[in-house]
Order: C-alpha cells, then structure tokens, then sequence
C-alpha cells in the first residue's frame, strides 16, 4: 500500500560507482577530503554548495554558541541512558537528541519561523515595525512564547547573543533578520509590558537566516552542535560517572504523595 506523495524518485546529495564517490557533485576523496573543515562540509551538504568565508564563520560560530549547555534534561536522559546500557553509546546520543524540542534547542527553530512571518508581512517596508507589531499580538492572543527572547540567569543580555551579533557584522552577512531580532527587542517592552533580552535561540537563527542558510533545516545546527556536547558527557560519564548519581538525587528529590496502606512508611532509600 502506498502512503504519502509518489513523485520524488531521485535524491542530489551523493552517488558512487567503483572509482568515485561524489558528494553534492564533487569527488569526495580527490576534492573534499583534507580539503574543506567540517563546517564546510555540513554546509555543502545542506545546501549542495560550498560557503563563502562569512557564511562559513557565522555557521561556526553558531555551533560553537550551542554546542554545551550543563547538565540540561537533555545531557541527564543521555548520562542516565549510558549509565543504565554502557554498551549502547548511540542509544545515549539518541535519547539526549530525542530530548530537544521547544523548550530545549528548538527554540532557535521556532524564532527562525518568527523572523521568517514578520520578514513576510514587512516585505518591501522600510521599517519592520508594524509586521512585528502584528506578529507578536497574534502569538499573545494564541498564548504562544515569543521565541528567541529572555533567559532566566542573562536577563540584562545573552553574551552568547551579543558575540554572535558581532561575528556576522565582521564576517559581512548581517542583514534584515538581525535588524528584525534587534527591533523585536526594543518593541517588546511596549508590546508585552516588559522587556525580553534577546538570548543565543534568537541570534542564531537570525545570523544564519542572513548568512543565507536554509530555514527548513535550521533545527539542525543545533541538533549537531548538540552532539558534540553529548559526546563529551558520555566520555565523562565513562570515565567520572555520574548517571546514578542523578537518578538517586531525584528519587531523593520528589516525594510520594499517593495512597498507602495503614502503617505504610516509605524508605528514605526507596
């Protein structure tokens, strides 16, 4: 039984025969291999040609900003994971991955697709004003986050932003959606009654997005960068493991409130 859509039956991202292995058109072993850097390389998969210098600077900038965050939900599910099937490094990688969504690495996502409707609406206008204004009342109604703004530790200013920021104006590509991302951070305060800094989920899509890097694929840069990270943390989690720590600290931490028989008393171990 056929699902979904039939028409695609080709794909331009690699192809072999017994001599060659052509990546997006280019020999693979004669003129990318040793070559390029992988940030070149990630960016010629994506988007089938290689980066200019600026567009190659802000993506790893970009990976580099994300790439390591603490001990977020998404690194404990991947210690635990580890701790629990030391055979299973990929099982881990997977499960802190499976962890990123809106709230955690996705947001860079969500703000990409922010910019992107008020970069709509204000096409062709000098001043994005009125759109961000329209964009942002339609999320509040919707009681949707505005993506890409505040932190709970760098309310005054992400630094991770800021640095950002300063790598696309000296790499050439800052354009409209960092204007946007700025604006949006100055209306804010008028809009939604209190100010909003602008954290690294809302540099990095707008640096990429005037980079030139590809809206559809813009959760990936942190989905990479993120492994990196993960990586890391099992290499630790191998060596100084900490896994069941985490686990006891949250049996530790959340406590029982449901039925028990007369008599029941909990184990402070249990």
């Amino acid at each position: 039984m056929k699902i979904g859509r039939q028409e695609n039956h080709s794909s331009a991202i690699s192809t072999s025969n017994e001599a060659t292995i052509l990546v997006r058109g280019r020999d693979l072993s004669r003129e990318l291999i040793g070559s390029i850097n992988f940030t070149d390389h990630f960016w010629l998969l994506v988007t089938g040609a290689l980066p200019t210098e600026g567009q190659r600077r802000v993506l790893d900038a970009t990976l580099v900003a994300i790439a390591e965050h603490g001990l977020v939900p998404s690194v404990q599910v991947s210690r635990m994971t580890l701790a629990a099937a030391p055979e299973a490094l990929q099982g881990a990688v997977a499960a802190g991955l499976l962890g990123c969504g809106s709230v955690v690495l996705g947001s860079s996502e969500a703000a990409g697709q922010f910019y992107a409707e008020i970069g709509k609406r204000a096409a062709g206008a000098a001043n994005p004003e009125g759109a961000i204004a329209e964009v942002v009342r339609e999320y509040r109604q919707a009681k949707r986050a505005i993506p890409g703004y505040g932190h709970p530790l760098h309310k005054g200013g992400d630094p991770r932003a800021v640095r950002l920021f300063e790598v696309a104006s000296e790499a050439g590509v800052a354009g409209r959606h960092m204007q946007i991302a700025t604006t949006v951070e100055r209306l804010l305060p008028e809009l939604l009654g209190r100010p909003l800094a602008l954290n690294v989920s809302g540099a990095i899509p707008s640096v990429l997005l005037d980079a030139g890097y590809p809206l559809l694929a813009l959760k990936g840069v942190p989905l990479l960068a993120r492994t990196a990270g993960l990586i890391a943390h099992l290499l630790e989690e191998q060596q100084r493991a900490i896994g069941f720590v985490m686990s006891h600290a949250a049996a530790r931490a959340i406590d029982y409130d449901g039925e028990v028989p007369p008599g029941f008393k909990p184990s402070e171990d249990a």
